[in-house]
């Protein structure tokens, strides 16, 4: 029994070494998909499950004034986890808390919120996106 835990430890460090010799980088300026709803630039690049994305939002940009007549739901779905790199956006749950996040701060927001850009600077963030798996606070229901 041993000699068989002994065999799956060498071949999990045999697959961490594998998958960690493998290096990629990709540029936001060509990115693999582009989204430009109102006042908002998405530029995404994909590295198998997990996405990684460069959000510009112009002052004046709201959620649920430039995406939700999009997507048509009440409120952001989505989760997110990242990082302001310039500007101020504060964010308002449904469960109604809210929170300011600016330059240099990072983020974490479950579904259910709205945003919107705080004065005239444009915001930069930077946001990652595992779709492998749920983050613990957003657990899927399905």
């Amino acid at each position: 029994m041993l000699a068989l835990s002994q065999a799956h430890h060498s071949i999990i460090q045999l697959e961490t070494w594998l998958t960690m010799a493998n290096l990629e980088k990709k540029s936001f300026d060509s990115p693999d998909e582009l989204k430009t709803p109102e006042k908002t630039t998405a530029a995404v690049v994909n590295f198998g499950s997990v996405a990684a994305s460069r959000i510009v939002l112009q002052p004046g940009w709201k959620w649920s004034e430039c995406i939700k007549p999009i997507v048509g739901t009440e409120s952001c779905h989505a989760g997110h986890v990242g990082m302001i790199l310039q500007g101020t956006i504060t964010v308002a749950h449904d469960d109604g808390s809210e929170i300011t996040v600016s330059a240099g701060e990072a983020y974490s927001f479950a579904p259910g919120h709205d945003a919107w850009v705080v004065g005239d600077e444009e915001v930069i963030g930077y946001e990652f996106n595992n779709t492998g798996k749920d983050y613990a606070v957003w657990q899927s229901d399905e």
